[in-house]
C-alpha cells in the first residue's frame, strides 16, 4: 500500500510515498553502476525530439541483465533494491559460480530464494525458461521479441503478460494493454508480475517532485496563441474550435493512427487493444 504522509503543508496532505520497508539496506554493486548522461529529450543533433523533459536529480545507471542467459546454474537473491532508472525494484542475484547480476525483481520475491534459467524450471516467481514450456495462464514479464535478444517488453512496476494458448510454433499472450500477440515459442519469458505494483497510484503531491525526476511543465495548447499551437487563440476561455484534438503541428492528436498498416509484425497481432 502506498505510504500517506502528515498534512504538515498544502503539499503534504495528499502526497504518497513509496514503501522501502522490504527493500535491503545495501549500497549498489558498484561493478554494476555506472554514470551515464541523460538526453533530456534531445536527438543525436541536440535537438528536442520529446518535449517536457530535463533537469532531475542526478542518478547513478545499474547494469540490469535483461537476457539472463547463464542457463542451469542457479542463483541465491542476495537483496531487493530501489532503481531510481525505473519504477519496478530490481533484485541481485549471486550465482554459484560467483558471479553477481542484476534482474529485475517481481512480485513475491523474497531474499535468500533461489532462482534458475532453464528451457524448463519450477513455476515460481523469477524463474526464466521458454515461452513453449510455461502453461497456459501463467503470468510473465520480460519478454523477448527475437530468440536470444533478451527482455525487451513487459518490463515496468506492475506490469505482466498472461499465455493464454500454445498453437503451434507460437504461443499467444495477453499483454498488458489487453492486445493478443503471438510469440515464437523458443523466446525466453520470466515467471511472474512485476514488483512496486502501487506505483499507478502514487500521488505526487507537489510539482517540485515531478521536477526532481526530470519532467519539465506542460502548458496548454489553449492557453498560447494560434501561431504556436493550433489550439491557440480566442478571447478568454474558448473550445479549440477543431473537429479533433491536435499536436502542434497539426497531427490528430487523440484517436488517430499512427501505426503502419504494411508493419511486418502486423502479422502476429491476434487482437488489437481495446480503446
Amino acid at each position: 500500500m502506498p505510504k500517506n504522509y502528515s498534512p504538515t503543508t498544502p503539499s503534504r496532505r495528499h502526497m504518497q510515498g513509496y514503501d522501502f520497508s522490504n527493500l535491503s539496506p545495501v549500497a549498489p554493486l558498484k561493478k554494476l553502476t555506472v554514470g551515464f548522461q541523460r538526453a533530456m529529450g534531445r536527438s543525436n543533433q541536440g535537438r528536442i525530439t520529446t518535449r517536457h523533459k530535463g533537469g532531475g536529480h542526478k542518478r547513478s545507471y545499474r547494469l540490469i541483465d535483461f537476457r539472463q542467459e547463464k542457463m542451469n546454474i542457479p542463483a541465491t537473491v542476495f537483496s531487493l533494491e530501489y532503481d531510481p532508472n525505473r519504477t519496478s525494484r530490481i533484485a541481485r542475484l549471486h550465482f554459484a559460480d560467483g558471479e553477481k547480476r542484476y534482474i529485475l525483481a517481481p512480485e513475491g520475491l523474497k531474499v535468500g530464494d533461489t532462482l534458475m534459467t532453464a528451457d524448463r524450471t519450477k513455476l515460481s516467481p523469477g524463474n526464466r525458461m521458454r515461452l513453449r514450456n510455461i502453461p497456459q495462464g501463467s503470468m510473465i514479464h520480460n519478454l523477448e521479441i527475437h530468440p536470444g535478444k533478451g527482455g525487451q517488453i513487459v518490463r515496468s512496476a506492475g506490469m505482466g503478460a498472461t499465455v493464454l494458448a500454445h498453437e503451434g510454433t507460437y504461443v499467444q499472450v495477453v499483454m498488458p494493454s489487453s492486445e493478443v500477440r503471438k510469440f515464437h515459442g523458443d523466446i525466453m519469458a520470466s515467471l511472474g508480475q512485476l514488483s512496486n505494483i502501487e506505483h499507478s497510484s502514487i500521488n505526487m503531491g507537489k510539482a517540485g517532485r515531478q521536477r526532481h525526476k526530470g519532467v519539465r511543465p506542460q502548458v496548454r495548447g489553449s492557453a498560447m496563441n494560434p501561431v504556436d499551437h493550433p489550439h491557440g487563440g480566442g478571447e478568454g476561455r474558448q473550445g479549440i474550435g477543431l473537429k479533433h484534438p491536435k499536436t502542434p503541428w497539426g497531427k490528430i492528436a487523440l484517436g488517430g493512427k499512427t501505426r503502419g498498416r504494411k508493419k511486418r509484425s502486423n502479422l502476429f497481432i491476434v487482437k488489437r487493444r481495446k480503446k
